[in-house]
């Protein structure tokens, strides 16, 4: 894949992020409708934050602790701004949610890149 494409599909899903943790309750896109299950929203946010990472691991090949620290401070920083939305609560676990989601999606890239043949230098 190219690198525009991943940053481009990298930003498109960073937007879809902002726009599902910072938007109000009553806008806020539910998978199963919004009286879902909360381990519906565990698997949400760790998806999300898993293809983030996913994606930023592509784009940072071989700098593990750089793509990891970016997604969790991805997940951290929203958190925070959430705290400003009235009718949205911030919580510790949700960051340890996403983070770990974001973990293992840089992880795994991080993985599937170390058994992709390099170019020749």
């Amino acid at each position: 894949m190219r690198r525009n494409h991943l940053i481009t599909a990298a930003g498109i899903c960073l937007a879809l992020i902002v726009y599902a943790t910072l938007a109000r309750l009553a806008g806020r896109p539910a998978l199963m409708g919004h009286s879902e299950a909360y381990w519906i929203v565990v698997i949400e946010r760790f998806s999300a934050y898993g293809l983030l990472g996913f994606l930023l691991a592509f784009l940072l090949p071989g700098r593990l602790a750089l793509a990891c620290s970016l997604v969790i401070a991805v997940a951290t920083g929203l958190e925070i701004l959430q705290a400003l939305t009235p009718d949205r609560d911030p919580g510790f676990l949700d960051v340890l949610q996403k983070a770990a989601g974001g973990t293992v999606g840089v992880v795994l890239a991080q993985t599937i890149l170390a058994f992709l043949p390099r170019p020749p230098a």
